[in-house]
């Protein structure tokens, strides 16, 4: 049966466990904890405790593709074994961030929502529409498309001004809204660069933003939550490394679920009500 999840039910769900909070399941071999063998079935087993101690507390899971992908014709079934933990009211992401020709896209979206079937996919949209039309094509998927990353290099291109005096990243926002809609598609926008939110939001204002850079990266979550939340929400806030490696002993579970409860409680600024 096809996952799907729709925007009222995400909504929902937010509203429900009263958070922002997507965990970032990125998890790397070399740094389970040290009771664990460095295996891919030890990948999986620390990924189910993860699971189980963080469930209730979110409203997704992010699962970077390239920590899988490292570890060969294994990752991709640990990664497949891991997709099938998540309870089916939860928000799963592929990290994937692809970006091609229509017909590669094509295939692309083929083995991430049909083979995977994971809800959503993120996408880099440099190569224009046509390199995203083939996931906005799966009914009940969502593709997340890079807006304004977290990462030093965004100075390179998404900063740079334009004869218009407006960010590249802005042109790429303004120009890409219309592809899809609020209720297929997302946007990446990084929490270190929270105070663009505000403008992001006049571009954008009812589309869900997922936050990368809170927790490990510094973003602040009173500002990404004051300037990026919608009187519904739409807001995923991501946290990876804060919360998987908390603990690096045989109560790393429990570590876990001690800092994503932290990061719920701080999320209850400005909060839907």
């Amino acid at each position: 049966m096809t996952r799907v999840l729709s925007l009222k039910e995400i909504d929902a769900q937010i509203k429900k466990k009263k958070t922002f909070l997507c965990v970032g399941l990125d998890t790397d071999i070399n740094k389970l904890p040290t009771h664990f063998a460095k295996t891919p079935v030890a990948v999986l087993s620390f990924n189910r405790q993860i699971i189980e101690s963080t469930h209730d507390l979110c409203v997704a899971y992010k699962l970077n593709i390239a920590f899988y992908e490292a570890m060969g014709a294994k990752g991709w079934d640990i990664l497949r074994q891991t997709i099938e933990l998540i309870p089916k009211d939860i928000l799963i992401i592929a990290d994937a961030k692809r970006g091609d020709i229509g017909n590669t896209s094509a295939m692309y979206a083929k083995a991430f929502f049909e083979d995977l079937d994971v809800h959503a996919i993120t996408l880099s949209p440099y190569m224009g529409k046509d390199s995203v039309t083939p996931y906005l094509e799966h009914k009940g998927k969502w593709s997340i498309l890079l807006g304004l990353t977290s990462n030093e290099g965004a100075k390179d291109f998404q900063l740079q001004k334009m004869k218009d005096g407006k960010a590249l990243y802005e042109h790429v926002l303004d120009t890409s809204k219309d592809w899809g809609n609020k209720e297929n598609t997302m946007y990446v926008v990084g929490a270190t660069k929270a105070e663009a939110l505000t403008g992001i939001r006049k571009i954008i204002p009812n589309h869900f933003l997922l936050v990368p850079g809170v927790g490990s990266q510094g973003g602040d979550m009173e500002e990404v939550i004051k300037a990026g939340a919608t009187k519904e929400g739409r807001l995923l806030i991501n946290a990876s490394r804060s919360i998987i490696y908390a603990g690096n002993e045989k109560d790393f579970a429990a570590k876990a679920r001690e800092e994503a409860m932290n990061l719920k409680l701080s999320m209850d600024i400005g909060f839907v009500k």
